[in-house]
């Protein structure tokens, strides 16, 4: 429970379906720099508190676990690291699998729990082939998917995401009617261990002097544009704060991390037709035999609708994917993730 409505609505609809349920909220983060700043967000000193309050009203026992050295060594390492090689991590996605799900599954084991239940939007569904995988939830807009692709079987099978079958508005709704002191409480969009969303000084802080400092912006033919202020501080796609005087908008085409440059184009040079990713987590699918190829639906970010394409094997842990219509800023170290027509992932992997 992280001290949110989304959360707490599902504590509330499990007691009344008749589940015995206790309340667990992970701490994951702080930021000495940051004055706490990250106490109400997901993870925070705050969030545990408003959680807490919640568990009060619906009568069950609250409980507090530190995760705050795993969260480091297994998500910020990660984020900072990713950072360094020039590519853009999704510390949301490793966090679920390493984190919030392996680390809360040893303590719901210690504790007795036969589940573990979340407030993401999305559903469980075991398929014809007896695979769990995560689907779709009943909106659109809010569904969550995306980010719980690289959950394993163990974790899907003892998992619960009952607000998934809502709308967010409902969901609000139940919990006013329950009298729950989070259910107009506000929604967070930021990372949750930089609320502040100034990654550099993030970054500056946890790589202790191996920030990258000043490199060269190239145009896409190599001419040579300027100084840019270190590749940590751009992404693939990026428009807005380059610092650049081209007459007309550009964008962040390439970074290239051995040179400490970052290339620059027009915007039809960030879309791409194809990406092949590694890192993989068949969900959905058992397996995919290397050569053959599926029609799928693949979403390259968390808020991108998805399109059509068709993916194949490359070797054992590296899938290749051709979209039918070209797709905008494919980004090194975010996920891709790929889903039947019916909404269910069937595997995912991350951007080469």
């Amino acid at each position: 429970m992280s001290g949110g409505v989304d959360s707490s609505a599902a504590a509330l609809l499990l007691k009344e379906a008749g589940y015995e349920v206790l309340g667990a909220t992970m701490l994951f983060w702080k930021d000495p720099w940051s004055l706490g700043a990250a106490g109400d967000k997901c993870g925070g000193e705050d969030a545990a508190a408003d959680a807490e309050a919640v568990c009060r009203v619906l009568d069950i026992p609250h409980h507090v676990f530190d995760f705050r050295e795993a969260f480091k060594e297994r998500v910020v390492s990660y984020f900072t690291e990713e950072y360094l090689r020039g590519r853009t991590p999704n510390p949301c996605v490793v966090c679920n699998r390493h984190v919030k799900w392996d680390a809360l599954l040893r303590e719901a084991d210690s504790l007795g729990a036969d589940y573990v239940a979340t407030g993401h939007y999305a559903r469980i569904d075991r398929l014809e082939n007896g695979r769990w995988t995560v689907m779709n939830s009943v909106t659109a807009r809010k569904d969550q998917t995306y980010a719980l692709f690289n959950l394993t079987q163990e974790q899907l099978s003892r998992t619960l995401m009952p607000v998934g079958s809502f709308e967010k508005d409902q969901v609000r709704e139940m919990a006013r009617r329950a009298g729950l002191p989070v259910a107009d409480k506000a929604e967070s969009m930021e990372i949750c261990f930089i609320p502040d969303n100034d990654y550099a000084s993030f970054l500056d802080r946890q790589a202790e002097g191996r920030v990258p400092g000043s490199g060269r912006f190239l145009w896409k033919d190599g001419q040579d544009l300027g100084p840019h202020r270190g590749i940590t501080h751009y992404t693939i796609g990026q428009r807005k704060g380059l610092g650049v005087a081209m007459g007309r908008p550009v964008f962040v085409k390439e970074i290239l991390p051995e040179t400490d440059t970052v290339v620059l184009g027009d915007h039809e040079d960030v879309f791409r037709t194809d990406l092949t990713c590694s890192g993989l987590n068949m969900m959905g699918l058992e397996c995919l035999p290397e050569g053959e190829e599926i029609s799928c639906t693949g979403k390259v970010r968390y808020a991108h609708a998805g399109q059509e394409c068709r993916i194949r094997m490359e070797g054992g842990d590296r899938v290749r994917a051709v979209f039918e219509s070209p797709v905008r800023a494919v980004t090194p170290g975010q996920a891709a993730v790929f889903y039947d027509r019916e909404g269910h992932v069937l595997l995912g992997g991350f951007i080469n």
